[in-house]
């Protein structure tokens, strides 16, 4: 296969300028040492302040890459994920099916990677946030409840099961 060419904008947030400056140097400086992919171009732009915030800053880089075949791209794509990809050579691929399935495998692997911590981050939630009412159950009250201002509500009504017809003739038997 030939080598593969591409354009990539990598974005970094952060506080202060000096660290976000030197992150996304950092980063860059990292993507060129990877297998299989070559530094042919940057460009970094200056950090700016972030509008809606007072003391963030972003600050991002422009990079020519060459990459040896479409598995280095997608390593590309998904550990150092791009704000904007321009894939500018080949105008053409020829994919056999060994290599797009081989491709397939591992976007799929890496995608549940990303469901698995998705998953045990809401559990470590959970099991957190159940410490944290056993702990300082006055954090979940509502407001008004905070206040001594308790709304009345009525108790919700707890729905049973209908029961089958066959139980509720065990039950009139026993009763008799």
């Amino acid at each position: 296969m030939t080598k593969i060419q591409i354009n990539i904008v990598i974005e970094i947030l952060g506080r202060p300028p000096e660290h976000v400056k030197e992150a996304l140097n950092t980063l860059v400086t990292k993507l060129g040492t990877e297998k299989g992919v070559k530094l042919l171009d940057k460009t970094y732009h200056e950090p700016i302040p972030v509008e809606s915030s007072k003391d963030l800053f972003t600050a991002f880089a422009e990079v020519m890459l060459e990459l040896d075949n479409l598995t280095d791209f997608f390593s590309v794509i998904f550990a150092y994920m791009p704000s904007n990809i321009d894939f500018i050579q080949p105008e053409k691929l020829v994919l056999t099916n060994i290599e797009l399935n081989e491709l397939a495998n591992k976007i799929t692997a890496r995608l549940h990677e990303y469901d698995a911590i998705t998953k045990n981050s809401l559990v470590e939630r959970e099991i957190i946030a159940k410490k944290l009412y056993e702990v300082a159950p006055h954090f979940f009250k509502k407001p008004a409840e905070v206040e001594g201002q308790t709304e009345k509500k009525e108790p919700e009504k707890e729905e049973k099961p209908e029961e089958k017809p066959k139980a509720k003739k065990e039950k009139k038997k026993k009763s008799e």
